[in-house]
């Protein structure tokens, strides 16, 4: 690559002089422009020196000046979506979904429940331990000053179902089945103690009242279901015992959107009817 200097002397050897000792090159290196002679003036004023253009070749390649690239077509753009965005898309689909099901199951008719026929128990069983459950109830109703009839069915195998018939019964059933509740432990505690095995389970009902309990429960689980479901917010049924929970429980085991679950302890343990999303 050609590069040159400018140099000033007295005379143009001068000038050319020390630009080659400046450069390092020799005289047959370089080639010399002299720009502006030496003037002597007169008597030596006026004078200027002299101006050379020494110019050399340093062996760089010239640079090679890049072609102008032809214009490229420009891509099309893509849509950029960002992860809020997508996000964004997906609850939104996964709502639509959910009120699509919805509307589904509100445009399908409920089906009505068939009635419930009367359980066929056949005639009273007469066996060690249904005598032993009639003699415990009758001096019970006696202290209660209660002239109930007791009977006594065997629904199946080890498990036993009292009637107590007569007049005058609520006193018996008490408030919500407080009364029956408490009369049928007393007896499974009294026909149970003392035997490990053989151990039996009885069920004491009067004027129909566990079947009326069962089914009104089932009516309250639904009603509470539909405001859970409506309102997404949880629901703490009252107190119950053991046998109205698993009515509850089992009633709603199959509805949309709605788990159950008990908590607290005994006597005041309750059902909580929950929202659940997963089962939208």
């Amino acid at each position: 690559m050609i590069k040159f200097i400018d140099m000033t002397g007295k005379t143009e050897d001068e000038a050319i002089r020390r630009a080659l000792e400046q450069l390092g090159l020799e005289r047959d290196d370089v080639s010399v422009e002299i720009l502006e002679r030496a003037k002597s003036g007169f008597l030596g004023i006026g004078g200027s020196p002299a101006t050379v253009r020494v110019s050399y070749d340093d062996g760089q390649p010239e640079p090679v000046k890049p072609e102008p690239k032809s214009a490229a077509p420009k891509a099309e753009k893509k849509p950029v979506y960002c992860a809020e965005v997508l996000q964004k898309e997906v609850r939104a689909r996964e709502k639509q979904e959910r009120e699509a099901k919805r509307g589904e199951r509100r445009a399908e008719p409920k089906a009505e429940k068939a009635p419930r026929e009367p359980a066929v128990l056949g005639e009273e069983i007469r066996d060690e331990k249904s005598e032993q459950i009639r003699a415990f109830l009758k001096g019970l109703l006696e202290h209660m000053d209660s002239a109930a009839e007791v009977k006594v069915y065997e629904s199946e195998k080890g498990r036993y179902k009292v009637f107590l018939e007569g007049e005058k019964l609520g006193a018996l059933i008490g408030r919500r089945g407080e009364t029956l509740d408490a009369i049928q432990q007393l007896t499974n505690y009294s026909i149970n103690r003392g035997s490990e095995k053989n151990r039996v389970r009885v069920q004491v009902d009067a004027e129909n009242y566990r079947e009326k309990r069962e089914q009104s429960l089932e009516r309250l689980a639904e009603k509470v279901a539909g405001k859970v479901t409506k309102y997404r917010r949880n629901v703490t049924l009252e107190p119950m015992n053991a046998y109205e929970r698993h009515v509850i429980h089992t009633a709603l085991q199959d509805t949309p959107s709605v788990t159950t679950f008990s908590i607290g302890t005994e006597p005041n343990r309750r059902v909580v009817v929950s929202y659940d999303r997963t089962k939208a």
